[in-house]
């Protein structure tokens, strides 16, 4: 089974409706026929009027979070329901400023994974180690942790509907840069990691993402690394000549 590649482009907290609609329409613009599954994920209140932007077009409108309850007395929340009604079938749970900014653990975020799931949505779930874990050689464990405890209790069946993204939180923003083989050499551990707890046909069907500062320079030497399926693109996503230079980059 051939693997999806994916760019997918997280705008975080950035871009007001007008700047969306504005980069949204260059975007349009940029795309023609792609080699890869295209996605974005601008702020909560720019994702109805995206999905209906882009509602022609093969790009696809995702969320940077979302609750783990369908609904109730959250203040200031949304939900997988909320979601879907408008038209977004993908989120992305687990992001590194998620764990730390917002403190999300293991157990809220195998919440948020079996909500997503009952709602039909598909996942793509964040993991990475931070510069200490790296320079003690803790990084490996680090990862098999962050994986095993929300994922781990899943069916095989439930593994079509999510994507991984590996970030390594050391190289995003910091000045540090990971090299191609040690991005290859992470990806290759977690498909190994998944064969061992399920089996090797399922571990090869997953698509596994780099999110660790892809730009229009280091992307095509990263996206030919054996078991990197793509990218979830930060800052680079902001600016549609770069985002599409990358996606371009398969």
């Amino acid at each position: 089974m051939l693997r999806k590649k994916i760019v997918a482009g997280n705008w975080k907290m950035n871009n007001d409706i007008h700047e969306t609609n504005g980069l949204i329409k260059d975007l349009l613009n940029e795309s023609n026929s792609t080699n890869c599954q295209v996605m974005i994920a601008p702020s909560f209140i720019s994702l109805q009027s995206s999905v209906t932007m882009l509602s022609d077009s093969k790009i696809e409108v995702v969320s940077q979070t979302m609750h783990h309850e369908n609904n109730g007395a959250y203040t200031g929340e949304v939900s997988a329901k909320m979601l879907s009604s408008i038209g977004v079938k993908t989120t992305i749970l687990g992001h590194s400023e998620r764990r730390e900014y917002f403190k999300e653990t293991h157990d809220m975020l195998k919440l948020k994974v079996n909500k997503a799931l009952e709602n039909s949505m598909d996942i793509i779930f964040c993991f990475g180690e931070e510069l200490k874990d790296r320079k003690s050689e803790n990084h490996f464990s680090v990862i098999s942790n962050q994986i095993s405890e929300s994922l781990f209790h899943l069916k095989k069946s439930d593994w079509t509907n999510i994507v991984l993204a590996y970030e390594p939180v050391w190289a995003i923003g910091t000045g540090e840069t990971a090299s191609s083989y040690q991005v290859q050499e992470m990806h290759n551990f977690i498909r190994t990691f998944v064969a061992k707890k399920y089996n090797t046909q399922l571990a090869e069907s997953v698509s596994i993402i780099y999110g660790g500062s892809v730009k229009p320079g280091n992307a095509k030497e990263i996206f030919s690394m054996q078991d990197v399926d793509g990218g979830l693109i930060g800052g680079a996503a902001l600016n549609s000549k770069d985002f599409f230079s990358i996606v371009n980059s398969f």
